[in-house]
C-alpha cells in the first residue's frame, strides 16, 4: 500500500507540545509506518481552543484540501468543532472527499458532517490519547490502522459487516436536526460517553431515541461510560439498563456492548458498509 501521509489538525483543543513529541517518537518506532504532519496551528491558543475559528477552520482546509496527505487526523478533542464545521464542509474539494478522517468525542461534530458528504470517516483514537494511562496501544492502532487498514484495530462486532457508525451520546444529541446529521438508516449504532451523571444519560437517550426511532437503525451497541459522576441520591439504573430502556421503548434493537469508549482500549469503528 505505501507510506500514508498523515496531516494532524486541531479543530477543537490545543494539542500538548509534550505529546507531540511523544506522538513522533511513537510513529517512530513503527516499522514502515506513516509519515506525519501536526499543522502548526495545533499549538496556538485562543482562550479554551487551538486558535480562533478561523485559525482552527483554515488548518483543517489546508490539509484536508492538499492532495499530498491521505489522512486527516484529529489531534484531541475538547469543545470547538461545531464552531467551524459548517464552513469547513463548505469548502471541501475533491483531494477532500478521498481522505480518511480519523478521531472521536468532539469531533463527531465533523466526522458526521464529512460521512454525510460522502467522505471516509471512522471513530478512534487521536493523537492525545498518549496522555491516557496506556495511551500508547491506541496511538499506535489508529497508526496501524491509517497506514495499512489493519484489520485488527476494528471493533470486534464489525465482522459481521453491517455498516456501522460511532459516536459520544451528548455530541450526536447535539447535531441530530442540523446540517451536520448523517443517513444512519440501517446503521448498528455505538454510543459512548464519558465524565456525566447517570441522570445526564437517561435525559441525553430520551433525546436521543426520539430522534432514532424515526431512522430506521439497524440497532444500537453500548461502548464504555466511563468515569461517571456520583449521584445522590443513588440513580435507580445503570448505563446499560438506562439505554435499554429507552430502545425498548423506541423499538429500537439493543445489541449489547461495543469496544469503545474514552479510554485506551478503544477501538476503530469506520462508518458505513465496510
Amino acid at each position: 500500500m505505501g507510506t500514508k501521509r498523515i496531516g494532524i489538525v486541531a479543530p477543537a483543543g490545543r494539542l500538548d507540545p509534550l505529546l507531540a513529541e511523544r506522538l513522533r517518537l511513537v510513529a517512530g518506532d513503527v516499522e514502515h509506518g506513516p509519515h506525519l504532519f501536526l499543522h502548526p496551528q495545533c499549538f496556538l491558543s485562543d482562550g479554551h481552543f487551538a486558535g480562533d475559528d478561523e485559525a482552527r477552520a483554515r488548518a483543517f482546509l489546508d490539509v484536508a484540501n492538499d492532495p499530498h496527505f491521505n489522512a486527516v487526523w484529529i489531534a484531541r478533542g475538547g469543545y470547538g468543532s461545531c464552531r467551524i464545521a459548517e464552513r469547513v464542509l463548505g469548502e471541501l474539494n475533491g483531494y477532500a472527499r478521498e481522505k480518511l478522517y480519523l478521531g472521536y468525542s468532539d469531533a463527531g461534530f465533523l466526522l458526521a458532517g464529512l460521512y454525510a458528504k460522502g467522505c471516509r470517516v471512522a471513530h478512534g483514537p487521536m493523537p492525545a490519547d498518549l496522555a491516557r494511562p496506556g495511551g500508547e496501544a491506541a496511538v499506535l492502532r489508529a497508526l496501524s490502522w491509517l497506514n495499512s487498514a489493519d484489520p485488527g484495530a476494528l471493533e470486534p462486532s464489525l465482522a459481521d459487516g453491517s455498516p456501522a457508525a460511532a459516536f459520544n451520546m451528548v455530541v450526536l444529541s447535539h447535531l441530530l436536526g442540523t446540517a451536520l446529521e448523517p443517513d444512519l438508516t440501517d446503521h448498528v449504532l455505538m454510543l459512548e460517553e464519558v465524565s456525566e451523571y447517570l441522570y445526564a444519560i437517561d435525559r441525553t437517550m430520551f433525546h436521543l431515541s426520539a430522534h432514532l426511532a424515526l431512522r430506521g437503525l439497524a440497532g444500537i451497541r453500548l461502548g464504555r461510560v466511563s468515569d461517571i459522576l456520583p449521584n445522590d441520591p443513588v440513580f435507580a439504573e445503570n448505563e446499560e439498563e438506562i439505554v435499554k430502556r429507552w430502545c425498548s421503548k423506541a423499538h429500537i434493537p439493543y445489541l449489547g456492548r461495543a469496544d469503545i469508549g474514552h479510554d485506551a482500549d478503544n477501538k476503530i469503528v469506520p462508518f458505513g458498509w465496510r
